[in-house]
C-alpha cells in the first residue's frame, strides 16, 4: 500500500503540561480511515497539527507525500494535500458569506475564480448545502457551519482528510448525513472523535493515545491495548 504520511519517532512537549507524544511511530496508507482516541489532553489534535506543520516537533520526523517535511515552506504542500477539519469551525470560518468562505482555499491554491467558485458550489451540494451561497457565515447554527467546514475542506481536493472532532454540534439528522458523507469520500482519513458509534461507522483502524505513546486499539479482538508500530 502507498504510505501517505509516516511518523518516525515523533516527540513534543508544552512547556507547562509536559510531554504529550513520546516516540509516536505512525503510518496512514491509501484507503486507510483511522480512528485518533484517548481522553481529553492526551495529545490527539497536537498530533495532527503537528503533520501540517502547525506546530513543530521537538524530536523525530515527518514524511508526507513521498518527502520529509522539516521547514514551514515543505509544509506549504503537505496543507494542500491534506484538508484539516479543525474542531471549531469558528477557526476555520472567517469571510462574510459561506460561498466565499468555500471558496478561500481552492482561490489559494491558484485555482482561476470561475473554478474555484465551481468547486466551491460542488462542494456545498455534496454536504446538503444548496443554496446557503449567499448566507452570512457567522449567522449560522454550529451544525450548519461544521458542514460549512467540511465544503471548505472539500473543494481544496484534498488526498488526505485530518478530521478534529466532526460531528461536535450535529444534531441527529446531520450527523447520519455527515456519515453518509464521509463512508462515499476516496480519501484516506484521521478522525478524532470521542463517539464510538460515530467511529464504528467510518474506521477501518483503532489507535489510541494515551500517557504520550500511541497504542493499536484492539477492542474489537482482545480487551487491553499494547503499544505497536501503526
Amino acid at each position: 500500500m502507498t504510505v501517505l504520511i509516516e511518523t518516525r519517532g515523533l516527540s513534543y512537549r508544552y512547556p507547562r503540561r509536559g510531554e504529550v507524544l513520546n516516540e509516536i511511530d505512525f503510518k496512514l496508507e491509501a484507503g486507510d480511515r483511522v480512528a485518533l482516541t484517548g481522553s481529553n489532553g492526551a495529545g490527539k489534535t497536537t498530533l495532527l497539527h503537528l503533520l501540517v506543520g502547525l506546530k513543530k516537533a521537538k524530536a523525530g520526523e515527518i514524511h508526507a507525500f513521498g518527502a520529509q517535511r522539516r521547514e514551514e515552506k515543505e509544509f506549504v504542500e503537505v496543507r494542500a494535500r491534506a484538508g484539516f477539519l479543525f474542531q471549531d469551525p469558528d477557526d476555520q470560518l472567517f469571510c462574510p458569506t459561506v460561498l466565499e468562505d468555500v471558496a478561500f482555499g481552492p482561490l489559494n491554491l491558484g485555482k482561476a475564480r470561475d473554478e474555484a467558485m465551481q468547486l466551491a458550489h460542488q462542494a456545498l451540494v455534496s454536504v446538503g448545502l444548496e443554496g446557503f451561497e449567499e448566507r452570512v457565515t457567522h449567522q449560522l447554527s454550529g451544525g450548519e457551519k461544521r458542514m460549512v467546514t467540511l465544503a471548505s475542506v472539500l473543494a481544496m481536493e484534498p488526498e488526505v482528510l485530518l478530521l478534529d472532532e466532526p460531528s461536535n454540534a450535529l444534531d441527529t439528522k446531520a450527523r447520519w448525513r455527515l456519515i453518509n458523507i464521509l463512508q462515499e469520500l476516496p480519501q484516506a482519513m484521521i478522525i478524532i472523535s470521542h463517539d464510538d458509534d460515530f467511529l464504528d461507522h467510518l474506521a477501518n483502524r483503532w489507535v489510541r493515545l494515551e500517557d504520550a505513546k500511541l497504542f493499536e486499539d484492539r477492542r474489537m479482538i482482545v480487551p487491553e491495548l499494547r503499544a505497536v508500530t501503526v
